[in-house]
């Protein structure tokens, strides 16, 4: 079974993508809306995560929560976005809290593979915590 881990920042969707137990290095490791006042930059956007979805067999997609209000809220573009990966018809999305992700971090030994880009790190984590 196919799963990705998914970090909603900025205008950026990170990604992280196992089969079972085991992280897979892909060429698709992150997402761009480029403007998401334009109707044609979110159909871009929403096409290219669901060609990565068709493209790689994900059958269940991790998203790492972010705070609605507060110092650490996520703006609303990432709210967009979700929003987005939620609509998609081709997989379950489940949210994931930093807390548990944080909680797995302390309870485990993580060991980052070499080919897992610094910035995909929190996408990592929010999947594997689920595995």
């Amino acid at each position: 079974m196919n799963i990705c881990g998914i970090e909603l920042k900025s205008n950026q969707l990170l990604i992280a993508t196992f089969n079972e137990n085991e992280y897979i290095d892909l060429k698709t490791k992150k997402i761009v809306l480029e403007d998401d006042e334009n109707q044609l930059s979110i159909r871009e956007f929403c096409n290219q995560f669901l060609l990565f979805l068709e493209q790689n067999n994900i059958e269940k997609v991790y998203i790492k929560k972010r705070a609605k209000k507060g110092n650490f809220a996520g703006g609303a573009v990432t709210f967009k976005m979700e929003g987005l990966i939620q609509l998609n018809p081709l997989c379950e999305v489940e949210l994931v809290s930093a807390q548990t992700i944080s909680a797995f971090e302390k309870k485990n030994i993580i060991e980052f593979p070499e080919k897992l880009m610094k910035y995909q790190e929190q996408a990592f984590l929010t999947a594997y915590s689920q595995l």
